[in-house]
């Protein structure tokens, strides 16, 4: 899935004009990576805050453009939130061409844990650890999520770890690359 951004170039910056674009209903954000320079921008609040309820938007390419310009490819690298309103406080955005290898963290999503043996026949419970896990990859394959096949799990195999999962060609799990290899689910409370 594409996502298409529009935004606008901000001349002023800091708290003071960060906090005036907040109560003008705007997002202020940076723009920055690749030959260019960075550039300070501002995006619709409201779009943005629904926008950033996908999970599909965190792990995808995006088109921004800025100043109605030529349409940019970027990521999304850190959003900061307030601690207690519905309301982002800033987004930064890293450009990237289709080949450039970068590490970004995906979500896990968890298939075929009701239906277990471990579940359905020995009375366990499955306690998923991990959430996300760090990938490094060209940007163009980067996947939206990794699916984890629990389907296995029964007493005497108690875990899913980070080296059973079928990873998409070309995607790499970073701490497998740094000598981790962690649990990403295990079944609990299971009757012998």
């Amino acid at each position: 899935m594409t996502f298409e951004l529009k935004a606008t170039s901000r001349a002023k910056q800091g708290t003071g004009a960060s906090r005036r674009l907040r109560k003008a209903g705007q997002l202020p954000g940076i723009v920055y990576g690749g030959s260019a320079e960075a550039v300070a921008i501002n995006l619709d609040h409201n779009s943005m805050y629904y926008t950033l309820q996908d999970e599909k938007f965190h792990t995808a390419l995006i088109q921004l453009s800025i100043d109605d310009g030529a349409a940019e490819q970027v990521l999304v690298r850190a959003v900061q939130y307030h601690p207690f309103k519905q309301q982002v406080q800033h987004i930064d955005f890293q450009r990237v061409s289709a080949e450039s290898v970068v590490e970004l963290r995906v979500p896990l999503h968890f298939v075929d844990g009701d239906a277990c043996l471990g579940v359905k026949m020995q009375g366990g419970a499955i306690s998923n650890v991990l959430k996300e896990v760090m990938v490094r990859c060209v940007a163009s394959k980067l996947p939206e999520f990794i699916t984890v096949d629990q389907s296995k799990l029964a007493v005497g195999n108690l875990s899913v770890h980070l080296s059973d999962i079928a990873l998409p060609e070309g995607v790499q799990l970073v701490s497998l690359l740094r000598g981790a290899d962690l649990a990403v689910s295990m079944l609990n409370g299971a009757k012998g």
